[in-house]
């Protein structure tokens, strides 16, 4: 029982991010927002809730990372190159394509995480791991240009930010190390989001930000901070203690299906059969990685098991 409720948690976390995304795309397409005064804004609401939620559940973790001054100096490095940048790029991403291409797009980061895992390890990927890559090169292919080499279907910006956003995920996952360990999500998260949205705020300006007065964009907006930020984060982490954190990680990549749904259903975005192909490809590499991971972690589990268990020698 406890194992089919961290399994629901994780999925409606997951769908709760993708729905995030295309109230997004709803405030870009009507109300000609600039995301980069949505991204500060957004990091910074939901920064300063997580920090308080943080100080009241957790305040030793919160206190005690800025008396050490390699992790608060490395905190302060991935609130720059991990949150903000992460975050920012999505957004660009939506922007100029729309939440079901820039979520898909994003999702490409595994694959970057792959290639940088093999080459720190100075070892050559596997075949399933090659043939990841392949099926990503080919969903980016159908997804840019619905297989016409010279034609390009997604402008070029949006591509572009999309990619950016890949590269931002890999760095999001592969920074914080050992401070999350050390210190706790939501003390990483918090304060990252929190000095993500600071440094956003003061380098665009966002005092000249023009005032949006229309409530449907504003109930938009708090729905990306709760829906995007403080619901699916607090779930997700329920989610991975209940049925542990690759099965997690695996239900979680239903993100860009729900955003795709959520675009199409709800702002009338047409999809075409390449863009299906192309997510498709995508999926199918996600897969591919996820599944490997999960296959790494039970042989090593049964490797322990094995040395656990008591030794019949001489019996």
């Amino acid at each position: 029982m406890k194992k089919n409720v961290g399994i629901l948690i994780t999925l409606i976390a997951a769908i709760c991010w993708g729905f995030s995304g295309t109230c997004a795309q709803y405030i870009f397409d009507n109300f000609d927002a600039d995301p980069t005064y949505l991204t500060a804004v957004r990091l910074l609401a939901a920064g300063l809730i997580l920090v308080v939620i943080g100080l009241f559940t957790d305040r030793k973790n919160m206190t005690a990372i800025w008396t050490d001054k390699k992790s608060a100096l490395r905190l302060i490095f991935f609130s720059v190159t991990g949150f903000l940048f992460c975050q920012l790029s999505y957004m660009k991403a939506i922007s100029y394509s729309n939440s079901g291409t820039a979520t898909i797009l994003q999702y490409l980061g595994p694959v970057l995480i792959m290639i940088v895992s093999c080459f720190l390890a100075r070892k050559l990927p596997q075949r399933k791991e090659v043939f990841a890559i392949i099926m990503a090169l080919i969903g980016v292919f159908l997804i840019a240009t619905h297989g016409h080499i010279d034609t390009m279907v997604i402008t070029p910006l949006g591509l572009s930010w999309g990619l950016w956003s890949a590269v931002a995920l890999m760095l999001y996952t592969m920074l914080p190390g050992k401070i999350i360990e050390k210190y706790g999500s939501i003390t990483v998260t918090g304060y990252g989001m929190l000095l993500g949205g600071i440094i956003l705020c003061i380098g665009c300006g966002i005092w000249k930000a023009p005032m949006v007065y229309d409530v449907r964009c504003i109930i938009a907006f708090i729905a990306i901070v709760i829906f995007g930020t403080i619901l699916p984060f607090t779930m997700y982490l329920i989610g991975v203690n209940r049925c542990g954190a690759v099965k997690a990680s695996m239900l979680a990549s239903i993100e860009p299906v729900a955003a795709t749904v959520f675009m199409v259903v709800w702002l009338r975005v047409p999809l075409q059969m390449m863009d299906i192909a192309g997510f498709l490809c995508i999926f199918v590499t996600i897969f591919l990685l996820t599944k490997k991971e999960t296959e790494a972690i039970t042989e090593t589990a049964e490797k322990d098991a094995v040395a656990l268990e008591p030794s019949n020698n001489g019996l």
